[in-house]
C-alpha cells in the first residue's frame, strides 16, 4: 500500500476533488502537476505538448469522417456519430498517440469515466432510452475513443449490439443539426 501511495499519491487531491462532485473545467491541465508541482505527471511527450501552446490535438481522419462534434468537455471531445437509426455519441480523449484505456494517466482514467457517465446520463435523457451501451473496441480506429450508444426495445438490431447490423442511415442537414444542438444542451444540462 505504501508503494502505491508513493507512486500515485501526487494524484489523490485531484482524485478527491474529482470524487467529491467538484467541477471538470480545470481537470485538462492537472495531469502535468500543475497543482503538485513535485509529481512527475504523464510522459515526457505528455509534459511537452503541454508546453508548447502550437500543438493541437488531431482527430483520427476516419473519426472526423464519420462524426461531427457536439461538444468539448474537460478531457474529451463529444462527437454524434452521422448514423440516425441510434442516437451514438463517440468520446476521444484528446490525448495524441493514445490507442488504450491503460495508456491514459491514472487522472485522465478517471476523468474519463466522469465523462462517460456524464454523456450516458444525458444521453439516455435526451433520447428516452431503454439501455444506454458503452464500448471501446478500436479494432477499426485504433485512436482511443468510447462509444455511447441509446437504444430502445426494437430498434434496428435489437437487442443485439449495432456494430456491424445494416448500412448507416445518414441524417438530413436539418435533422443532424437539430439533434446536434439538442444534444449539446442536454450535455451542459448535466454538467
Amino acid at each position: 500500500m505504501t508503494r502505491a501511495i508513493a507512486r500515485w499519491g501526487c494524484f489523490l487531491p485531484d482524485l478527491t476533488r474529482l470524487a467529491s462532485g467538484s467541477s471538470t473545467t480545470n481537470l485538462p491541465g492537472l495531469h502535468i502537476g500543475e497543482k503538485t508541482p513535485n509529481c512527475k505527471r504523464g510522459t515526457e511527450k505528455d509534459r511537452r505538448e503541454a508546453r508548447d501552446p502550437m500543438h493541437q490535438f488531431q482527430l483520427d481522419p476516419r473519426l472526423a469522417a464519420d462524426t461531427v462534434e457536439v461538444a468539448t468537455l474537460g478531457l474529451c471531445t463529444v462527437r454524434l456519430m452521422k448514423d440516425r437509426r441510434w442516437p451514438w455519441l463517440i468520446l476521444v480523449p484528446q490525448r495524441d498517440g493514445i490507442t488504450e484505456l491503460h495508456d491514459l494517466t491514472p487522472l485522465d482514467q478517471t476523468t474519463l469515466t466522469f465523462e462517460t457517465c456524464m454523456v450516458a446520463k444525458a444521453l439516455k435523457g435526451f433520447a428516452g432510452a431503454d439501455k444506454i451501451n458503452v464500448g471501446s473496441l478500436g479494432n477499426m480506429v485504433p485512436m482511443l475513443h468510447v462509444h455511447v450508444i441509446a437504444r430502445r426495445a426494437g430498434d434496428p438490431g435489437w437487442p443485439g449490439p449495432v456494430w456491424g447490423f445494416g448500412q448507416a442511415e445518414p441524417y438530413g442537414d436539418e435533422a443532424l443539426a437539430t439533434t446536434r444542438d439538442g444534444l449539446a444542451k442536454s450535455l451542459h444540462s448535466e454538467r
